[in-house]
């Protein structure tokens, strides 16, 4: 990678942004597609956050945010898509016309990664969403840009699904304050957007038993190792993912909001893969 002054830097925004395999994965992109681009990871504070984005984005620049800056990057552009409206949240940024433009891709990250998963179309489908932060409302989005029939969400506080639920879900999404309440409901597919089960230690965010009544389990952690949503999914015999893949095609769709160009999946792919020693 030859870096000059015409070099056009892109950065990821987070507190703590040590742990990102982010900058190889781009970096290997932007090689990859013969673009004159790198990017960093810098760890930021939240009242630094309009300064660095701004001062990035006017310059030519661009990047990602990460945790936990993501609502407050939604409020700071000047350009908002449709996802970061609708969400509340922005995860990548880039300058345009003078403007501070903003897309949350974790949106299409997961209509991709899903699609990828049922190798097929998701429309009519029943989902079982386990909570309500921001990749919950990611996910709610996502279900229903594909055609979900309809998605329910549960969450240990009860008032945060409805919140997320009344922003983005209208009719096809239904809050269950208690898991007891499901009954013998089945699902084609139960996806868990909590970041439980990232560490081994971690209690498990529902009785994986209701996984026996899912068609599919799709968990948007991702590590080096399989994660214990995952584990209890297969046990039962059902197909199960972890965020991986999402992780590579959200990181694809910001990679072609800054250079206008398909991005290099397969070598993103592999580039996770490597980072994650698998």
């Amino acid at each position: 990678m030859n870096i000059t002054a015409r070099t056009r830097v892109l950065a990821l925004f987070g507190d703590p942004v040590e742990h990102s395999a982010s900058p190889q994965i781009q970096n290997a992109a932007f090689i990859e597609a013969g673009v004159d681009g790198v990017y960093i990871a810098v760890r930021c504070a939240t009242e630094d956050l309009a300064g660095f984005m701004r001062g990035l984005a006017l310059a030519g620049g661009g990047g990602n945010i990460t945790l936990p800056h993501k609502e407050k990057a939604a409020a700071i552009v000047d350009v908002s898509s449709e996802a970061v409206r609708r969400t509340g949240a922005c995860n990548t940024f880039w300058g345009q016309d003078g403007k501070v433009h903003g897309d949350n891709t974790d949106v299409e990250g997961f209509r991709r990664a899903l699609r990828i998963f049922v190798d097929g179309p998701s429309q009519g489908i029943r989902a079982l969403v386990l909570g309500a932060g921001g990749a919950a409302r990611a996910t709610l989005l996502g279900l229903l840009e594909e055609g979900a029939g309809e998605v329910l969400l549960y969450n240990r506080t009860s008032e945060r699904a409805q919140a997320v639920a009344r922003r983005i879900g209208g009719q096809r999404a239904r809050v269950v304050p208690l898991m007891e309440e499901l009954g013998g409901e089945r699902f084609d597919i139960v996806i868990n957007t909590t970041r439980v089960g990232l560490n081994p230690d971690d209690p498990a965010p529902i009785d994986f038993e209701i996984l026996d009544r899912a068609g599919a389990a799709m968990d948007l952690v991702y590590g080096k190792h399989q994660t214990s949503f995952v584990n209890a999914a297969e046990r039962l015999g059902v197909r199960a993912t972890d965020g991986m893949e999402m992780l590579v095609q959200q990181g694809a769709a910001s990679f072609e909001s800054w250079w206008s160009k398909p991005a290099p999946i397969e070598l993103m792919r592999d580039a996770v893969r490597r980072s994650l020693g698998r």
